[in-house]
């Protein structure tokens, strides 16, 4: 049976990042976290509001969860739907989950309007996020294949084709790679290894787990 995160892939936030916007005088200041969990967003909106303690606005929006499972996002006395929902589809539009953003608003004496304001807390998001570092979530497994040394290059040849780099490698009486296969990827690279050495390669599936991948 296959397992239901077969296909699960998300993207994260690597390391966080500050941007900002202006808009007719108007400063809207932009800063993203990886947050693994509703607490860890609190704290992170906490600290921003302490920081910018000055500014008329501190809006925020989260997303947690591989699948999104908890959003939440506040206006903090902007007009209704015109910050932090906004800010919420930047983050779940580029599939990004586990992450928060604050944009802290200092006022510039000039009304900007729904639209504005809609378009400056967007802009602002976009801006934060061209100085994160993001990196890409996949279900896959962690494989042990041990094979001699006549199937090793075989081996080698096909993960060159897959995309796949060895975690670690042991050249013993026999060669033994560790790898993190995409579950996707998996039973066919079970098969392809076993026809390519005449089914003399031991593939022990270890365990799986969510791993940060190349995007």
């Amino acid at each position: 049976m296959l397992d239901e995160r077969i296909n699960d892939s998300y993207r994260v936030l690597l390391s966080g990042g500050e941007g900002e916007y202006v808009e007719k005088k108007s400063r809207f200041i932009a800063a993203l976290r990886n947050c693994e969990s509703e607490e860890e967003a609190a704290a992170f909106i906490e600290e921003r509001k302490k920081r910018y303690w000055d500014a008329r606005h501190n809006c925020y929006a989260f997303v947690i969860g591989a699948r999104g499972e908890l959003t939440r996002c506040s206006d903090d006395g902007e007009p209704g739907g015109t910050a932090g929902r906004p800010m919420l589809e930047v983050l779940t539009g580029e599939g990004i989950r586990n992450a928060a953003v604050v944009v802290t608003r200092y006022f510039g004496g000039v009304l900007l309007g729904t639209g504005g304001l809609v378009r400056a807390y967007t802009q602002a998001v976009k801006e934060g996020l061209k100085n994160c570092s993001v990196g890409r979530m996949r279900y896959g497994y962690e494989v042990k294949v041990t094979v001699d040394y006549n199937g090793i290059g075989k081996i080698l040849y096909l993960l060159g084709n897959a995309g796949l780099e060895p975690l670690s490698s042991d050249y013993g009486k026999e060669a033994a790679l560790r790898l993190m296969v995409p579950a996707a990827m998996l039973e066919a690279l079970q098969k392809n290894i076993g026809d390519a050495t005449g089914g003399r390669a031991l593939f022990e599936k270890i365990e799986g787990r969510y791993y940060v991948d190349k995007e």
